[in-house]
C-alpha cells in the first residue's frame, strides 16, 4: 500500500497544478495572440492526459487493495469514508469528461467554452484531491459517530468530512501539488534556458510555471504552521515524533536535523533553538508541549523514520520558499529571469524537490499516525489483512509501477525535446524587409 501510494501521489499532484497551467496558457493565447502560448496549451494538455491516464491506473490499484489488504479498516469505516471517496469518483469522471473536450474541441467549439472546460478540468481536478484528502483527514481525527461496544453507531459522513483536520491538510497538500508540479515544470525550463537563455518557448513555460508554483511555494510555510498547530492540540505523538521531543515540557525547544537516539531518549546532532517549538505549536513560548513520554512507547510511531522525513520535508519547503521569494522581487524589478544564471540554476535544482517533499510529507502523515490506523479507534494491527505470501502481488505491483513509470517519462521527455527553438530576438527584431515581403502572403 505504501508504494503504491507513493506512486499514485506523483500523478495525482500534477493532475491537479498541470490543468492550471494548461488554462493560464490558452488565456494567455487568446489575450496577446501568441503562437507559443497556444503550443504550450496543447503540450500541457497531451500532458495532463499522459498523466491522468497513468493515474487513473495507479488509483484503480489503490482502490483494490482498499478491499484487499485492509477489511478490518473497511468494515468499520466504510460508511464514513464512503462519502468523500464517492464525491472524489464524481470529480474524477467530471474531469475525464471535460479533458476529452479540452482535448478534442479546439475547432469544433467556441474559444470561451473551450477555455470553459479547461477551468472545469482544472477546478475538478483540485476537487478529487480535497475529496481524498478528506478521508485521509478523518482517519487523523475521527468524527461524525458514536463508538458503542467497539462499533460505530449515530454516524453522521457530513460531520465525518468536516473533522478537525480537514482544512489544515486539504490546505497544506493542494499547495504542495501546486508547489511540486510549478517547480518541477519552471525546473525542466529553467535547465533547457541555461544552454538557450533566448529560447522564447522556455522562457514562456518557465514565466507560468513560475506564476503558479511560486506563489503556493510562498505559502506553503504558513500551512505548515497551521497544520503543526493542529498536530500540536490533536495528534501531540505525531508532533512529538516529528519533532523527536522525548520529554514534555514548558518552552520546548525546536529541533533542526539530528538523529534520535529512541533508547537514550535524546535527538544527536540536532541544532536546537530555544523556546521554538512552544512558539510555533501554540504561539506562546512558554507554552507545554506534550512529548512522547505521555504515552507508552509501544504507542510510538517510527521515531527517526517521521522526525527525518518531516526534516527533509521542511528543508526542501524552505528552500522552495526562498527561490520563489528571489524570483518575484527580481520580476518585481522587471529583470530577465532566464539570463540570471544562478537563479536559473536555483530553479532547476529545485526540479525534483517538490515531489520528494510530497512523499515526506505523506510519510509523517502516515507513519506518524501508527500503530493506529484511526487515531485512537483503530489499530493497525486490526484492520490489516492477516496473510502471509503478498510478496508476489507485492513485487508484481511494483514492477507495473515502474513499467508505467518508464512508459510516462518517455512520453514526457518527447514533449519537452520536440519543442520548438525560435529565440526571443525573432519576435522582436525581425528585419523591416522581412515583415515587409511577409504581407499578403499569409506568412506570420
Amino acid at each position: 500500500m505504501g508504494v503504491s501510494l507513493a506512486f499514485h501521489i506523483v500523478f495525482a499532484v500534477v493532475g491537479i497544478a498541470m490543468p492550471v497551467m494548461m488554462v493560464v496558457a490558452e488565456r494567455r493565447w487568446q489575450v496577446t495572440g501568441h503562437a507559443i502560448y497556444l503550443d504550450l496549451a496543447k503540450r500541457w494538455a497531451r500532458g495532463t492526459a499522459i498523466l491522468f491516464a497513468v493515474g487513473a491506473v495507479s488509483g484503480t490499484v489503490l482502490s483494490f487493495e482498499l478491499g484487499l489488504l485492509w477489511p478490518g479498516f473497511m468494515r468499520f469505516a466504510g460508511s464514513m469514508i464512503g462519502m468523500p471517496f464517492s464525491l472524489e469518483g464524481f470529480a474524477f469522471f467530471t474531469e475525464a469528461i471535460f479533458l476529452g473536450v479540452y482535448l478534442y474541441g479546439w475547432d469544433r467549439i467556441s474559444p470561451r467554452a473551450h477555455l470553459g472546460a479547461g477551468v472545469a478540468v482544472a477546478a475538478s481536478g483540485a476537487a478529487s484531491g480535497i475529496f481524498v484528502v478528506l478521508a485521509n483527514a478523518w482517519m487523523n481525527a475521527p468524527t461524525g459517530f458514536q463508538l458503542v461496544g467497539g462499533r460505530a453507531v449515530n454516524i453522521d459522513p457530513f460531520a465525518a468530512m468536516a473533522s478537525p483536520a480537514a482544512f489544515p491538510q486539504t490546505l497544506h497538500m493542494t499547495l504542495a501539488a501546486y508547489a511540486a508540479t510549478g517547480f518541477a515544470v519552471a525546473g525542466i525550463h529553467a535547465f533547457l534556458l541555461l544552454k538557450d537563455p533566448a529560447n522564447a518557448f522556455h522562457r514562456r513555460a518557465l514565466e507560468i510555471a513560475l506564476i503558479v508554483g511560486a506563489p503556493a511555494a510562498v505559502l506553503q510555510p504558513i500551512s505548515g504552521d497551521v497544520a503543526a498547530r493542529h498536530l500540536a492540540r490533536h495528534q501531540a505523538v505525531k508532533l512529538a515524533a516529528a519533532e523527536a521531543l522525548f520529554r514534555t515540557q514548558r518552552g520546548a525547544p525546536l529541533s533542526l536535523g539530528g538523529w534520535p537516539n529512541v533508547a537514550r531518549r535524546e535527538t544527536r546532532f540536532a541544532l536546537e533553538i530555544p523556546r521554538g517549538l512552544s512558539l510555533l505549536a501554540f504561539h506562546d513560548p512558554n507554552a507545554r508541549v506534550q512529548g512522547l513520554d505521555a504515552v507508552p512507547q509501544d504507542e510510538w510511531p517510527n521515531v527517526p523514520a517521521v522526525h527525518l522525513a518531516f526534516q527533509l520535508m521542511v528543508a526542501l519547503g524552505t528552500y522552495m520558499a526562498v527561490v520563489a521569494v528571489w524570483a518575484g522581487w527580481l520580476a518585481w524589478r522587471r529583470t530577465d529571469l532566464a539570463h540570471d544564471r544562478w537563479l536559473m540554476r536555483a530553479v532547476a535544482l529545485a526540479t525534483p524537490m517538490g515531489f520528494i517533499a510530497v512523499e515526506a510529507g505523506w510519510m509523517v502523515t502516515e507513519l506518524g499516525r501508527q500503530p493506529w490506523v484511526i487515531y485512537g479507534v483503530l489499530k493497525t494491527r486490526d484492520a490489516v489483512t492477516p496473510m502471509p505470501g503478498l510478496v508476489v502481488p507485492f513485487l508484481t505491483f511494483t514492477l507495473l509501477y515502474c513499467f508505467l513509470g518508464v512508459i510516462v517519462v518517455w512520453l514526457l521527455y518527447r514533449q519537452i525535446v520536440r519543442s520548438p527553438g525560435m529565440p526571443e530576438w525573432r519576435k522582436f527584431y525581425m528585419p523591416v524587409e522581412s515583415r515587409e515581403r511577409g504581407k499578403g502572403k499569409g506568412e506570420t
